[in-house]
């Protein structure tokens, strides 16, 4: 039904129209059949158009453009959107045509003040005022024209798109622990898609001041974005970059609301030496915190503090211009180059009070480990992990194993982390279980005592009456000076005398380690090896040294300023002898090497005061309470010493079948004589002297690899001192009585681990025995456990060895279960 008048006009266009439908409406103007058309265009010129879909033009459009315009299609009068005023119903006579093309008209680029879409609305109306009274056969080619605006606009878009395609998408946000001091500094995510990075040529960049804002940077092959959840997602090869780490994934997907990344298969964090992998890692950009489920991986403990510490302010924070590698590469490479530098000694017992004898080796670090854990919560200051397992051992499965329920490790200070676990437990051999019975513990990277556990065990027949233990306190532990209390409980003692006497069963040890400058300490040591006040001159034994660096700082001379009270040394034949006390200066030599001769030299010079035991009555009084007295003595010392390697094999690979089998590192056959000349000179204040030259020779070497089950290793060792001796030490210490000595040791292997040992030293001139040692020792290539007893110096022990380790390449998980996720075999 026709009206006399158009109905009202309608309500605005909320959805915008597409720029398309421009030209079909400039053509179809044409077609009104009334002179009053000038009027209802100059109408239409005042009339505003919305235009604002020119401002965002939809990549979908960008298409081939047809060669010709479509077929307009024709629609009743009442359907026009031409505002036409209502004088003007004669033009009702002829109906209105509006036409839907697929083209859009390019829009002139003017460099005048107006806007785009406001030249584009005059261009078109200027065009229909123009052409009113043209035929339709102008009017198409008026549309022809603006198709071919329309190509030439796809042209420039199409351009642009491609351009503005390979610039990587940035997030921009605020850190939510930021410091103030950080200014506010906002950190970025960028999304790259690998093939774009590849075909952008790249271009030297501007010199500029080095940027200090947080850059994350992830690089996949392909990249979607869902609108609608406001999700990133980054699948093939993806590779996450963000404060000097790398993260490997098959797939990651990045929120854009709350900045939260997830990573799901072969996942990989590494930084720096760190290495961890799961099967899936989430991160939060903002807070600085994650988690890894199924996690495992190595660490490298040494630098696990500085490449853990993902804070914003770090100094390994600022971008990613050191382009940290992937852990493909590595993952992907054979286990090799398997070698043990050292490990962790300790031990109970084994140790005397003699100063001269050897002690057990104590202390030493583990490097790297790998470790298993069901789940890994990562915190700023530290991290939790369920269900652990630690191993030094790079092989699987792994000997020694150290598991607890979980492990909770807070970060205290630069230099001390404290770790809090849960039922933890050693397990060796994937066999024997020992139970921890301490669930804290403080990582020190300060020197500290090595000794694990609430106590310590220890054996002292001369002083303490046999076994006994202790336990060690630091009531003063600063990064310059550490003072320590171990107080001690003679259990062996009070077995065999009861406790009739208490204050005698109890003992105690103190400890002074300062430094002054690095060139600079001070050590003290104290004993009291009885509470008994009544005899506490003999229980007492004390020592004060300070110690100056001299000369090269390379190669330096030690001068050592000493009071000792109660000193103890051990003398060969004689014996244990007590030095009641010293006061003095010594300086001792680094080892000098004599050019390429093999020969190494050393020396040493002193002068003390002494107050030490003698067997000379003519220098002690005939009425006293002791045999001290009481001497000045100057002294010097040098001692030249070298080898000659007489035939070396080859070890066998560094496997666990191997060479690795039952020790850190491959056992390398050799045989090697060594020889040498050790002069010594004394002088006394009461005008005695004493001068020694003693020459040794010797052979040692080792046979087998230490691989297979039986006798496939034996190690031997035989040498001989001969001593020419001048004058006579007036003190019983220093004297020198054994001129002519033989020292042979043997350790064999029995079965396996298993092996036996003896070293011995004979005095030929009186055949007394002056030390014999008894080893019995399981080897294992983590961990090593040795028996020793000397009947002789009455002491005896265990001891612990822990190996360190270091590789290469990618090590396999500790068990050789394959897990099922989500019902696939990984």
């Amino acid at each position: 039904m026709f009206h006399s008048v158009l109905p009202p006009e309608p309500p605005a266009i909320v959805e915008p129209l597409l720029a398309e439908n421009l030209p079909a409406i400039a053509a179809s103007v044409s077609q009104l059949h009334s002179t009053k058309q000038q009027a209802n265009a100059e109408n239409f010129q005042r009339k505003p158009v919305n235009l604002r879909h020119q401002l965002a033009p939809d990549e979908s459009s960008v298409a081939q453009i047809p060669p010709t315009i479509s077929t307009p299609e024709t629609f009743p009068a009442e359907f026009s959107p031409l505002n036409i005023a209502q004088t003007n119903a004669e033009l009702l006579g002829e109906p209105l045509s509006i036409g839907y093309s697929q083209q859009q008209p390019q829009v002139s680029q003017d460099t005048n003040n107006i806007s785009q879409p406001e030249q584009t609305k005059q261009q078109i109306v200027q065009k229909i005022h123009n052409h009113k009274n043209q035929s339709q056969q102008k009017s198409q080619l008026l549309a022809q024209q603006l198709v071919q605006s329309k190509q030439n606009y796809n042209t420039a878009q199409n351009s642009q798109s491609s351009q503005s395609a390979t610039q990587p998408i940035k997030i921009k946000f605020n850190l939510a622990n930021q410091q103030p001091s950080t200014n506010n500094q906002t950190a970025t995510i960028e999304f790259k898609t690998r093939n774009l990075i590849s075909q952008t040529p790249q271009s030297a960049p501007a010199p500029t001041t080095p940027e200090t804002r947080r850059v994350i940077e992830v690089i996949a092959d392909n990249q979607e974005y869902d609108e609608q959840r406001r999700v990133v997602t980054a699948v093939g090869n993806v590779v996450v970059r963000f404060d000097g780490a790398v993260v490997d994934a098959d797939r990651i997907q990045v929120n854009l609301d709350n900045l939260i990344a997830v990573g799901e298969g072969n996942v990989a964090l590494t930084r720096g030496d760190q290495v961890i992998r799961g099967q899936r890692f989430t991160y939060n950009f903002v807070q600085d915190n994650g988690e890894m489920i199924a996690g495992r991986g190595e660490i490298f403990l040494p630098t696990a503090d500085q490449d853990f510490a993902f804070l914003p302010t770090d100094v390994t924070a600022g971008g990613v211009p050191a382009r940290p590698p992937s852990d493909r590469i590595r993952n992907s490479q054979p286990l090799t180059g398997v070698s043990s530098p050292g490990g962790i000694n300790f031990g109970f017992g084994g140790g005397t009070n003699a100063s001269n004898i050897p002690k057990p080796q104590q202390g030493g670090q583990v490097r790297r480990v790998r470790f298993e854990a069901a789940r890994i919560d990562f915190y700023p200051r530290g991290w939790q992990a369920s269900d652990v397992t630690i191993t030094n051992d790079p092989f699987s499965p792994p000997e020694l194993q150290l598991r607890a329920d979980k492990v909770t490790l807070t970060r205290e200070s630069p230099l001390q982390d404290r770790v809090r676990t849960r039922n933890q437990r050693v397990v060796f051999d994937r066999r024997v279980s020992v139970p921890i019975p301490k669930n804290e513990q403080v990582i020190d990277r300060r020197e500290r005592d090595a000794t694990p556990g609430l106590v310590a065990f220890g054996f002292d027949g001369d002083q303490r009456g046999g076994v006994f233990i202790e336990r060690r306190l630091e009531p003063i532990n600063s990064e310059n000076f550490r003072f320590s209390l171990t107080p001690q409980f003679l259990v062996q003692k009070s077995v065999e005398d009861g406790f009739s006497n208490v204050p005698s069963l109890f003992g105690l040890k103190t400890s002074l380690d300062g430094t002054f400058s690095p060139r600079t300490t001070v050590e003290g040591s104290g004993t009291l090896t009885s509470f008994d006040l009544d005899d506490v001159e003999d229980n007492l034994k004390a020592s004060l040294r300070l110690r100056q660096q001299i000369g090269d700082i390379r190669y330096p001379h030690n001068l050592t300023l000493e009071y000792s009270y109660r000193d103890r040394l051990y003398n060969g034949s004689l014996g244990y002898q007590t030095v009641q006390s010293t006061f003095g200066g010594v300086i001792t030599s680094p080892i000098i090497a004599l050019g390429k001769t093999g020969l190494n030299l050393s020396y040493q010079a002193g002068a003390q005061y002494i107050t030490a035991n003698t067997d000379r009555e003519d220098l002690l009084e005939p009425i006293r309470d002791n045999n001290r007295v009481s001497l000045g003595r100057l002294q010097a010392s040098a001692a030249l010493n070298g080898g000659l390697l007489l035939w070396q094999g080859k070890p066998l690979p560094a496997t666990a079948t191997q060479g690795l089998r039952y020790t850190p590192n491959p056992v390398v056959p050799y045989l090697r004589a060594f020889g040498g000349l050790t002069g010594t000179t004394s002088y006394y204040t009461n005008g005695d002297d004493q001068s020694t030259l003693i020459g040794t020779i010797g052979l040692e070497g080792q046979i087998g690899h230490f691989s297979r089950s039986f006798f496939d290793y034996t190690n031997f060792n035989v040498s001989y001192s001969q001593g020419l001796d001048s004058g006579e030490s007036p003190f019983l210490f220093d004297r020198a009585v054994d001129t002519r000595t033989l020292s042979a040791g043997i350790t064999q292997q029995i079965y396996g681990p298993l092996t036996i040992g003896i070293q011995a030293s004979v005095n030929l001139d009186t055949g007394e025995n002056t030390s014999t040692d008894y080893f019995l020792q399981y080897s294992r290539r983590t961990y090593g456990i040795t028996l020793r007893y000397n009947p002789e110096l009455q002491l005896g022990g265990i001891s612990f060895r822990i190996s360190d380790f270091n590789w290469t390449g990618g090590t396999n998980p500790f068990s050789e279960v394959k897990p099922v996720v989500g019902g696939v075999s990984e």
